[in-house]
């Protein structure tokens, strides 16, 4: 087998993908198997795939690779990546010395934030093989002085690309598929080499695949592949300023770079997509601005729009909470029924309401996504510490700290809820509003002078020295600070938290949260050698930064009937019922981060990654999503704060089927059944305003 193969969009991929594998080793040697490698983009696909093909029975299983872990003989004699965390503290220095040289270029409170910017471009341009000379290279001429000043600090990051030694994840990654690539040149594998689920949106990624595809018995099979494309739609494609926000785009660009047409890519497995009507109206619904014209033409092609819209709901709620319920709704349905259904959304503002909107049945969901550690409870904490460092303590900001439910766990928790909620009180009533030591020590009485006690030496520690220490001492001192306020009065407020008293630290690194902030923090006091001096309030700022970057998944006994994807987890698994929420612009698609480093037109002529690459991949998820065989899509009409603009894709297809008169377009848009999770397949778009249910 050698080629470039395509599955549909709305197909089980990895299902698929096993089958059409399984088929075409029917008549080889039971070993044959064991022989193939076989290139997955993400381990929960790699688990998918294992799960299916113990299914089908015992046999010998291919060689499961990630693309980005192509083995170890790829990277042997390559030194390990150097920490991420490491990285970034390294350039927040240098963007500090920057902005001290040159207070105009960008706030002082900017320095982390602007390392963690400066980071990521420095790992895209390994990935995508750009180096500071091309950066150099490009005319500024023309552009504001904005992007002249930019520059300056581009040319921070510089060293790393000419430094021996250590290289960032990215680089490594790059060099160790260049390795690859060289060898399969040289002596090319006897046995098949497979890259599935992929969409070449990266550079490394994409070289990948050109290599395999160059192999004799190499075989690319793309996932959501648009067959019902016309050539004209298709070469519509050719400008990345025009076209990359489309979800076919990536596609274009590999075969471009393969020397292949759209036709000579053939279909993986037999087996047509779950609703082919519905595939050729989304088609038509996505087509690029440029031929969007061709909406009349080739709209009266479609015939009745009704089966392309049986199974397909529209859920446009009052506001959040609503679209939230009614999900919810929907998802308990199906459960009901016996059949499983998944909440598909980028919003994790969304999936955290509609969790709490099913606990009220006790049902939960087994959410693929995590909370970031800044918002957990031993995440929360630590970052009120690192504030009330930097700052004044008020009242309102010692209660709630005092109230956390990690303060004070060890023995006598509900005596300290008493003594806080008299001291609240007291504080409230008469002051002051900055307490101190002194001031606690004086209010305290004798039925909780150790309290008391206890309470005022550890705000007597708490203020951090004046002007710039080392990082690794802010660690320090804060790990102690937290590791006193967990464990309580009971243990004395001068325990060390890093010597056997440590083991007496109440509930702060417990459990799933408390592991992973107790992990980030020795990670930091580690690297906090890279890092420099910090003032309080810059440690504060790096904290938050820090947390923000990690994500925890707590454990659950989870329903295995409702489940809720991000978008890329979506791309691996099949469900019975699929809901696309947050179909709201700015949700879905997210609006592309300001760049403050590069302009669109600078980062085309660099190489580099176009800000719509992200629309691209987000339209690609929809595409997928939307050609699930029973799809409700959900909206909110209003957020918090004003009213929302539908997705740009609702707003397509709406607007496609109002014009399509004569094949019963506005007649599927208006019609409905009473509940989007209703169990009859004839369930046509249909807007729900309101949703009411006693549960």
């Amino acid at each position: 087998m050698k080629g470039v193969f395509a599955l549909p969009p709305g197909a089980d991929f990895p299902r698929l993908l096993v089958r059409g594998l399984l088929d075409r080793m029917a008549d080889a040697p039971p070993e044959a198997p064991a022989r193939v490698e076989l290139y997955v983009n993400t381990r929960r696909m790699q688990r998918r795939i294992r799960e299916i093909l113990s299914e089908e029975g015992a046999r010998l299983l291919p060689r499961l690779r990630l693309v980005s872990d192509p083995g170890m003989a790829a990277f042997a004699g390559l030194a390990p990546p150097v920490p991420p965390l490491r990285r970034r503290l390294e350039l927040m220095q240098l963007t500090a010395a920057l902005i001290a040289r040159d207070p105009g270029a960008a706030p002082g409170t900017a320095a982390f934030d602007l390392a963690d910017s400066l980071a990521a471009l420095m790992d895209e341009m390994q990935g995508e093989g750009v180096t500071p000379a091309d950066l150099a290279a490009l005319d500024t001429a023309g552009h504001a002085r904005h992007w002249q000043r930019s520059l300056r600090f581009i040319d921070l990051i510089a060293p790393w690309f000419d430094a021996d030694g250590a290289a960032d994840a990215p680089a490594r990654l790059r060099a160790a598929v260049d390795r690859l690539a060289a060898g399969w040149a040289a002596s090319p594998p006897a046995h098949p080499v497979i890259v599935a689920g992929s969409t070449a949106s990266r550079g490394t990624t994409a070289r990948l695949m050109a290599a395999v595809a160059g192999l004799p018995q190499g075989v690319l099979v793309l996932p959501g592949f648009d067959t019902d494309m016309p050539d004209d739609a298709w070469a519509a494609l050719g400008d990345a300023l025009t076209a990359e926000d489309h979800p076919q785009y990536r596609f274009r660009a590999l075969l471009d770079r393969l020397d292949m047409a759209p036709r000579d890519v053939r279909a993986w497995v037999d087996a047509g997509p779950p609703c082919a009507a519905r595939n050729r109206l989304i088609s038509l619904t996505l087509r690029p601005a440029p031929v969007t014209d061709r909406w009349m033409a080739e709209g009266a092609g479609l015939g009745d729009v009704g089966p392309a819209c049986a199974g397909l709901s529209l859920i446009e709620a009052p506001g959040p909470r609503a679209e939230a319920r009614a999900i919810a709704l929907c998802l308990r349905a199906a459960a009901e029924a016996g059949r499983t259904a998944a909440l598909i959304t980028p919003d994790r503002q969304l999936t955290r309401q509609v969790a709490a909107a099913l606990d009220r049945w006790r049902l939960v969901p087994d959410d693929s996504g995590g909370k970031p550690l800044g918002l957990t409870a031993p995440g929360r904490l630590l970052r009120q510490i690192a504030a009330m460092r930097a700052g004044r303590v008020t009242v309102e900001g010692l209660i709630a700290l005092l109230k956390h439910p990690l303060t004070h766990t060890g023995a006598g928790r509900g005596e300290h809820l008493r003594h806080t909620r008299d001291l609240e009180l007291h504080l409230r009533r008469k002051g002051p509003a900055f307490p101190d030591g002194a001031t606690l020590r004086g209010l305290a009485r004798a039925e909780n002078r150790d309290w008391g006690d206890w309470l005022a030496a550890w705000l007597d520690r708490l203020p951090a020295p004046p002007g710039a220490i080392p990082l690794g001492d802010h660690v320090c001192a804060h790990m102690a600070l937290a590791g006193a306020l967990a464990r309580g009065a009971a243990a004395g407020p001068d325990s060390p938290p890093d010597t056997a008293a440590d083991a007496n630290h109440g509930a702060l690194w417990e459990a799933a949260a408390g592991a992973e902030a107790r992990a980030a923090m020795d990670a930091l006091a580690a690297e906090a050698g890279h890092g420099g001096t910090l003032d309080a309030h810059a440690y504060a700022r790096l904290i938050d930064g820090v947390l923000a970057r990690q994500e925890v998944r707590e454990p659950a006994q989870a329903d295995p009937r409702i489940r809720i994807w991000g978008t890329l987890e979506a791309r691996v698994q099949g469900a019975d019922l699929v809901i696309a929420g947050g179909l709201n612009e700015g949700v879905w698609p997210d609006l592309p981060a300001p760049d403050p480093w590069l302009n669109r037109r600078m980062r085309l002529e660099a190489g580099l990654l176009l800000p719509e690459r992200r629309i691209g991949l987000a339209a690609h998820d929809f595409q997928q999503a939307a050609c699930a065989p029973e799809v409700v899509l959900s909206r909110a009409l209003r957020d918090a704060e004003a009213a929302t603009v539908p997705s740009r894709w609702i707003n397509r297809l709406t607007n496609l089927l109002s014009g399509l008169t004569a094949q019963g377009g506005p007649e599927a848009l208006a019609g409905g059944v009473s509940s989007a999770s209703a169990s009859a397949h004839q369930c046509a778009p249909r807007s729900c305003r309101s949703r009411k249910s006693n549960g």
